[in-house]
């Protein structure tokens, strides 16, 4: 017989099943003209919760528009398999019914990738947190909800999760038991829940990448919200110039980094909290089932932006020491 739990899970995928996807449509392409015939070109979409750009250069505006077309198509074919919070997505199939058969390429992928990075930071990034992230989101007075879509900050008459509720939830967190094979995935209880949010983004923008180089493009930069893969040089043959946010928001940039390959990725708790004391936010320690505060904001330099992606996680939980 299967549990509550698991059955609303089901039930949400299911119900939400009916709604037809509509992609969103590009923004509007910028070209400038720059020295030597070349030309720099910067498209945007949004997808992930984020504005998605891309920034190229390049002899043909033709070229850079096309590949970028290619890429951003690339784009929505990894996110609509990685996106728990579309019940359509093998992700949330894997959720809903505690296993997947035949499971596609790219979410075994990542799926191992994090198995490696949940042991080199020995549990701090643990891609198993999902029941505590939605305790937190969903507030205490609804429970664990695994599966359920993102939504606003809880109103204020909305009660933090009590401890009883935070223990249930860490019973259900440990990335060691999300069994990874070749022809299928197995969460050990249906209960747990498996949650992409601190890799996938990042997995997403090297695909973009790839296929970027695949089209003939050297020199460009990928921006999904923080999440930054780099190559090659800007217009005026320096490196392309990342800025880290201030968490404060007052204004300077705490560093600038100067990439021409390479990507570097930032995890904050000053986006998206879910009390009017933000003391919950997206962030959890597997370990403690609360949200680390020794640090607002960690950046990574990495080669790949998953690696990067992962490591700014893992980091912001281990705190700066």
């Amino acid at each position: 017989m299967e549990s509550s739990t698991r059955m609303a899970r089901k039930m949400a995928a299911l119900a939400d099943l009916g709604f037809q996807r509509v992609d969103p449509a590009p923004l509007p392409v910028e070209t400038t003209p720059v020295s030597r015939g070349r030309c720099k070109v910067t498209s945007r979409q949004p997808s992930m919760g984020t504005l998605v750009s891309v920034t190229a250069v390049h002899e043909s505006s033709a070229l850079i528009q096309e590949a970028t077309g290619v890429a951003f198509l690339e784009m929505e074919r990894v996110v609509n398999l990685l996106n728990r919070y579309d019940p359509t997505s093998a992700l949330s199939f894997l959720n809903v019914e505690g296993g997947l058969g035949d499971p596609p390429p790219e979410l075994l992928a990542v799926l191992w990738q994090s198995r490696y990075f949940y042991q080199a930071s020995q549990g701090a990034f643990d891609p198993t947190v999902q029941p505590l992230v939605d305790l937190f989101r969903n507030g205490a007075s609804q429970g664990i909800r695994p599966g359920v879509g993102p939504g606003s900050m809880p109103p204020p008459e909305t009660e933090p999760p009590t401890e009883a509720q935070v223990n249930e939830a860490l019973a259900l967190v440990d990335g060691s038991r999300v069994e990874i094979g070749e022809n299928g995935i197995r969460l050990s209880s249906p209960e747990m829940g498996v949650t992409l949010d601190g890799i996938a983004k990042g997995y997403v923008v090297d695909r973009m990448a790839s296929v970027l180089a695949d089209q003939g493009l050297r020199d460009f930069l990928i921006d999904a919200g923080g999440d930054i893969r780099t190559s090659g040089t800007r217009e005026d043959g320096l490196p392309w110039q990342v800025g880290v946010q201030d968490p404060k928001k007052q204004g300077d940039l705490p560093d600038i980094i100067g990439l021409s390959g390479g990507a570097v990725a930032t995890s904050g708790s000053y986006e998206i909290y879910f009390d009017r004391d933000r003391t919950y936010h997206h962030i959890v320690s597997a370990g403690t089932g609360a949200s680390p505060n020794l640090s607002q904001s960690v950046s990574v330099l990495a080669p790949t932006t998953l690696a990067a992606d992962a490591l700014a996680t893992a980091a912001f939980v281990m705190g700066p020491e």
